[in-house]
């Protein structure tokens, strides 16, 4: 770190806390505390910069993260042995904050793959999706002998076949919210534009029928579309036989398909965090979010989700939404949340985890309020159910858990090309068939996984690097990862396991 950056920032001048930007020794005289630091305290946490009462509210980012749960000196530690949830209740405002960002000025594109349905991929996969954990083997199955056999290479504009496996879709009621997001999810898959045709397998006996998915779920416009069951096809061997046989048609018909100009209105960019620390609403969060108003400025598509971490800061997008009718949608999911965590013995607190602890986070109403800053300033449009399908353009939210992987799986189901993932600790996956962007909050972290992150967003701190400037960076990755640059994650071949449906409902 250069001599002349400091040690601590103060992110909001109504704060009584700091944080530190370095590891700090016991006794480290700091500018705006009166007195010497009373203990070390490492990068990332939070100092009390003046006494805090027991029961008085602690404040970050200008917003209460918690309830002292003793009396808390100047310049000592702030965490879990003194900070806790207390009462958090703030007053809900609706669309008193909706304002329009300015115009980009030249108009920028992409090369994509375009769709029969409007849509445009940023890859050109082929897709087999299971309806049922009984027929996720032979999936599998069936792309590692298509590999074997190399016929897949005579198809050069073919970027490969995923296997979407699962462990649900039998065992379960077939006629409850758990049945309708699992259905919703497949359904979702298959229309997702980085796929450029689905072969749909079934075991034939199971819940989720694919009679059903073909049927009512309308799998795709394009026609580029096959199903089966193993029951039917008379067992595994006679799967994979006519599972090859079909997909060489179907990648014969998507090598038909080159890339193309396409407007950024068709860029749809899931946003997540994960193995967040106490820099990432200080650098990787915001700095996303600036890149998340440049698309949306540009007319495309942004999608916060992760409701349970949004949790107490649910008022900042309230008073973004575009009419007191879709802030409304925001209360009523966090309500939602509320029965979902009391009636399964959770509760909402239960994040952040023993990481995010690590890295400086105490409570989630400041995770929250750091992973809301991936959402930029934009007016939020919309809010969707998880893995409902994507129709207003703009900044959105869709309902999900906190757990990455099910929260991209619902992001991709609704129609995300693109995932931009945010991470302080060092998370690394993929999430085929759309590529996966990792930000870096920190530069330490980032040296040690350069292999698996996409940008260092530790400089804001480190350089001084501003947030309008990495935003733009990582705006610039977005269109040319859309064009076809591979992520990290792509290029160690991350997406093979990160599919991964919400369960709800009782497993019969």
């Amino acid at each position: 770190m250069s001599k002349d950056l400091p040690q601590t920032i103060r992110l909001n001048q109504s704060d009584n806390v700091i944080i530190a930007l370095k590891d700090l020794a016991t006794g480290s005289v700091l500018p705006g505390l009166d007195v010497p630091l009373a203990e070390a305290v490492a990068r990332g946490h939070k100092i009390a910069s003046r006494a805090i009462a027991k029961g008085e509210k602690v404040i970050r980012y200008g917003q209460t993260i918690g309830i002292a749960t003793s009396a808390i000196a100047a310049g000592t530690h702030v965490h879990v042995h003194n900070l806790g949830m207390g009462g958090h209740a703030e007053a809900q405002e609706f669309s008193t904050e909706v304002r329009p960002l300015p115009d980009p000025g030249e108009k920028r594109h992409f090369m994509g793959y375009h769709r029969a349905d409007g849509s445009v991929g940023t890859r050109n996969y082929l897709g087999i999706l299971t309806s049922v954990n009984c027929s996720g083997s032979v999936a599998r199955f069936i792309a590692e002998a298509s590999e074997k056999q190399g016929w897949l290479d005579e198809f050069e504009n073919v970027d490969g076949i995923v296997p979407i496996v699962h462990g649900t879709g039998c065992g379960m009621s077939g006629n409850d919210e758990g049945y309708d997001t699992l259905f919703r999810t497949l359904q979702g898959y298959a229309r997702n534009p980085n796929f450029a045709g689905i072969l749909l397998l079934g075991l034939g006996c199971e819940v989720m029928q694919v009679p059903d998915l073909v049927g009512r779920g309308r799998m795709r416009s394009d026609g580029n579309f096959r199903y089966m069951t193993i029951q039917q096809s008379g067992g595994t061997r006679k799967t994979i036989e006519r599972g090859i046989a079909e997909l060489k048609e179907m990648a014969a018909e998507a090598n038909r398909v080159t890339r193309a100009p396409a407007g950024l209105e068709h860029l749809v960019i899931g946003m997540q965090c994960g193995g967040s620390d106490g820099y990432s609403g200080i650098t990787a969060n915001p700095a996303l979010g600036a890149a998340s108003d440049l698309l949306v400025a540009h007319g495309g598509t942004t999608i916060l989700s992760e409701t349970s971490e949004i949790y107490g800061a649910e008022h900042l997008l309230t008073r973004r939404a575009v009419t007191p009718e879709v802030g409304a949608k925001i209360v009523e999911r966090i309500h939602w949340w509320e029965n979902y965590a009391e009636r399964n013995g959770g509760e909402m607190d239960n994040n952040p985890s023993p990481g995010n602890k690590k890295g400086g986070l105490t409570t989630i109403l400041e995770k929250s309020l750091g992973a809301v800053a991936k959402g930029g300033t934009a007016p939020l449009t919309q809010v969707y159910r998880f893995a409902e399908q994507i129709t207003e353009r703009g900044f959105v939210f869709m309902d999900s858990p906190g757990y990455d992987p099910c929260s991209v799986t619902g992001q991709i189901a609704s129609g995300a090309n693109l995932i931009a993932f945010t991470t302080g600790r060092g998370s690394v996956s993929g999430y085929k068939p759309t590529p996966c962007i990792k930000l870096a909050t920190n530069s330490e972290m980032y040296g040690r996984m350069s292999d698996d992150m996409d940008i260092n967003c530790g400089d804001i701190i480190s350089d001084a690097v501003s947030l309008e400037d990495k935003g733009r960076e990582i705006f610039e990755l977005f269109l040319r990862v859309a064009s076809g640059e591979q992520t990290k994650s792509e290029q160690l071949g991350f997406g093979g396991a990160e599919f991964v449906p919400w369960q709800m409902g009782a497993v019969m």
